[in-house]
């Protein structure tokens, strides 16, 4: 289940309940996925080749296709990021900046963990909303954000697109953000 770390206050949000209320309460969509298909080595391996890949989607279709269909999703994939992913450091300086998307930017975490630094609303600010293996997120258009790894630097997730060009980043100068 995510936790939440509000920046301006550093409080913290760990109920399932309260995680879920404080998320919709921002207009952020979030579920949780059951991860049983998933074998123990899927659930443990950062770095996959397009086999391992299409092994997870397929593992992972029913929910795909549930929520593709319920969102208006046309193409999905899988990211996988550890320290063995060749020019991390560079995708994290990329990722790592705050931007906006022109469609709401969806990742279901299939093993790992990983950081979306959100901008909510004008009371509350920057949040932090820590992901683990089983969450599924959805930052609404327009709205600014980024997203990093955890300490523990390893990440697998599945990212949903609208328009099947995929993902397409517009970068967003905040001179209120301060970078955690």
């Amino acid at each position: 289940m995510a936790t939440i770390r509000v920046r301006n206050t550093d409080e913290w949000i760990t109920d399932d309940e309260a995680v879920r209320a404080f998320l919709a309460n921002q207009g952020v969509y979030y579920e949780q996925w059951d991860l049983f298909a998933l074998t123990p080595e899927q659930s443990n391996s950062f770095s996959l080749g397009d086999t391992e890949k299409e092994e997870i989607l397929t593992a992972l279709a029913p929910q795909i296709e549930k929520l593709a269909k319920e969102r208006g999703y046309v193409k999905w994939d899988v990211i996988a990021l550890s320290n063995q992913t060749p020019g991390l450091e560079d995708l994290l300086k990329k990722f790592e900046q705050v931007h906006t998307h022109t469609e709401d930017e969806v990742r279901a975490i299939a093993a790992g963990s990983g950081i979306f630094i959100i901008k909510g609303s004008a009371e509350v600010g920057y949040f932090d909303v820590n992901l683990r293996a089983g969450d599924v997120i959805s930052v609404p258009e327009h709205n600014p954000h980024f997203f990093t790894l955890t300490d523990e630097r390893a990440v697998v997730a599945v990212r949903l697109f609208i328009d099947p060009a995929g993902w397409v980043a517009h970068p967003y100068a905040d001179i209120g953000f301060e970078k955690a």
